[in-house]
This record gives structure tokens, sequence and C-alpha cells, in this order.
């Protein structure tokens, strides 16, 4: 026999047809069994064991609510004393015997704040005394010799130029009696002047003198802010200027966080020809209390600080700042619905005001009941249950926080 198969005999090893009809039939089987599967997985919508339905998020809510806002102009400047006031020796060659100021301190007007050694303006206080005590006696004796020639001057007793001579000699005794006390004055003015004194109540910013030093006159010793008055230098704009009268609010925020209320003095009346920019004085006004002043609440002459002219106020429709969630770049907020869940809202925001809130330009409505806080755990058609607070509370960061953490309700 040909071991090498022909057409013919390829085709003798097909299946019988008793065997076909029994494949065919196994494959309809298992279509009916997949059909029937599916019709039981259909019929029963409970999920599977173990799977639970997602819980509600606990929420503070608040209402959208319509306020004054004010109209505000932000600028940057520095922070300048008021005045400075140049303290320093009215005398010279003389050594600096005790120093009873240094910075920081605050002084007040005619406060002693160094002394100088005395001894020599003391000896010379002692000479002119002893001159002046001379000159009078001489004026007394010359006062009695003219008295004596005017009685005796129509007796003839004395020659007319002998009367002149005594006469001019009681003028000249004077005039030395009134120099004599000239002198002393300025030799006790030089023995106060060892006292060196604040000329005005203030805060020391600046110390030169040295303990044991010979000072020159009119030499540096102190320098100190009067009254320890600051003001802000803002820089604005020409377009800016005008914008702000003299007597104007404004709000100055320091780098360390501090702020202080001031109000424009004076608008400078030229503008650098360089930056087009002009110069806005703004007195910072000091607290209540008598020691809080703007030095010490956290301003410093030379720092620079960013403030706010408030120019008038409008009405604007403001939430809480937590209440308000970043995604994409862009701003929304959660409404709550009557069915219970939230709708995620997209926002245009505006102007952030005092307490924690910001003002909503476009997308929300008035009454609007929001999340307040917990916003940045939701999803939009999440099921919430609500808590109702009011909007400053809502503002507080220290009170957003807990209800940030959002506590599951089963």
């Amino acid at each position: 026999m040909n071991p090498k198969a022909s057409p013919m005999n390829v085709l003798t090893v097909l299946p019988k047809p008793r065997l076909a009809l029994g494949l065919l039939a196994f494959g309809a089987l298992l279509v009916v069994s997949g059909l029937l599967a599916g019709k039981s997985l259909a019929a029963d919508p409970k999920p599977a064991a173990g799977v639970s339905a997602k819980p509600a998020l606990t929420v503070n809510t608040v209402q959208a609510t319509v306020r004054s806002i004010p109209t505000t102009l932000a600028a940057n400047g520095n922070v300048l004393a008021w005045q400075e006031a140049s303290v320093g020796a009215e005398i010279g060659g003389v050594r600096v015997q005790e120093l009873h100021a240094n910075v920081g301190d605050t002084v007040q007007r005619g406060q002693l704040l160094a002394s100088l050694v005395s001894d020599g303006v003391q000896a010379d206080v002692a000479l002119a005394r002893a001159q002046w005590a001379e000159a009078q006696a001489n004026s007394a004796d010359a006062l009695a010799n003219a008295e004596r020639a005017r009685s005796l001057q129509n007796t003839g007793a004395l020659s007319a130029q002998q009367i002149a001579q005594l006469l001019t000699a009681e003028q000249t005794a004077k005039a030395r009696v009134e120099s004599a006390k000239a002198g002393l004055d300025a030799q006790l003015l030089r023995l106060q002047y060892t006292q060196v004194l604040a000329p005005d109540s203030g805060t020391i910013t600046q110390r030169s003198a040295a303990l044991g030093a010979v000072v020159g006159a009119g030499s540096e010793m102190f320098r100190m802010v009067r009254q320890g008055r600051l003001e802000w230098r803002a820089e604005l704009t020409s377009a800016e200027l005008g914008r702000v009268p003299v007597g104007t609010s404004v709000v100055v925020s320091a780098p360390g966080g501090a702020q202080a209320q001031g109000r424009v003095r004076m608008v400078a009346p030229t503008v650098d020809p360089q930056t087009r920019l002009g110069l806005v004085y703004v007195d910072l006004l000091a607290s209540a209390a008598p020691s809080k002043t703007p030095l010490s609440q956290g301003f410093k002459p030379g720092m620079y600080a960013q403030g706010s002219f408030v120019l008038g106020k409008s009405d604007g429709l403001t939430i809480p700042q937590p209440a308000v969630v970043v995604r994409d770049g862009f701003s929304y907020c959660f409404a709550v619905q009557p069915d219970g869940r939230v709708a995620q809202t997209k926002i245009s925001t505006g102007r952030r005001l005092e307490g924690g809130l910001v003002e909503v330009v476009d997308g929300l409505s008035t009454g609007a009941l929001i999340v307040a806080s917990g916003a940045g755990f939701l999803n939009d058609g999440d099921k919430v249950k609500t808590v109702a607070t009011t909007l400053q509370a809502a503002a507080q960061p220290a009170k957003a926080l807990p209800a940030a953490s959002a506590a599951r309700a089963p």
C-alpha cells in the first residue's frame, strides 16, 4: 500500500455525520446556558456580598449672603519715621560721663539721656561769678563818685573835666557789670549743656555716643523718632493718585502680619519721571491704648509694607472661603439640592474680605444653600447630611477644620 495519501484518502478521515450532529448540539447547549445565566443576573439587582452603599457625609451648610463690601485700592511702599530728631552735644571738648538711654527706649521730653563731665565747666562758672562780683563792687564805687560829682557840679570844687570823667567811669562800671553777668550766664548755660536732654517725646533708634569718649560741639549722640509716629509712603501711579483724597482711610499690613489703621495726610505734588509713580503720605495711627504705638505693633522704619486704601463700599454676594474648591484651575462650590444631594457649581470669585469671606461675582444666586466646609471631600451628586451654621462661623479657619474632616454617618 502507498503511504502517501491521495486527496480521496484525506476526505475519508472527516467526521461521520453522527459526530457532527453531536458537536452542534453541544454548542447549542452552551448558548442556552449563557442566556439563562444572563437573565438570572439581570433579575437579581442586589449587590454582591460584602459591598455596601456609599455613606453620606455630614457637612456644615450656609446661605450665600449679600453684604456691603469696601472698595479698596492696593499699593506698596516704605514705612518711615514721621520726623527724626538728632540729639547732639551743645559743647565740645568734654568727656561722656554716663549714658542713661539706649536704642529702643521710649523717652519723654526733657528726660536725661547722657551726662558729660562738668568739673572744668564748674570751675569756669566759679571764675565768671567772681568776675561778676568784682564788677559789681567797682560799679558801686564808680556810682558813689558820680553822685558826689553831681552834688559839687555847681560849687566849682571840681572842674568840668573831672566831673565828666567821674560820670563816664560810672557808665563804664555799669557796662562791665553787665558784661560779667553775661559771662556768668554763658558759663551756667555750658554747665546746663553737660546734661543732654531729650528735645521731644519719642523712641531712640540710634546711639552713637560711647562712654568715656570726648565729644565735639554739635556731634550727634542719639537719633530718635519724634513722638513714636510712623508714616507709610505708598507708591501710586498717576491715574491712581487722583482717586485718593486727603483723609482717606487706609489699612496697612506689616510683613510680620501686624495691621495698623492709617489716614492720608498728604499727596505728593510731583511724580517721579523715571518710575512714573507718586508718593502718598499716610499717618499710621496708634490704637486706643497709650502704649500701643505703630512701633510697638510690629512696624519698623525702613520696612516694606502693603496697604489698601478704602475708597467706598458696594454690595456683593459672599460665601466662606473654605466653601470654595479649586479643581482644574477653576473655582467651584457645592450647592445642596432638595433631595439631599450636592451639585458642583462653577463660580467666579472676586474680592477677599476680612474674616475669611470671599465675593462671588458669577455662578451663584442669593440665598443658595451651599456646603460651608468639607467641600473638598465631595463630588457632584454625593449624598450629604447637613448641619446649619452662621456665615461668620463658617469663615473661621479654626472652626472649619473639624467640619472638613466630615464624619461619615451610616
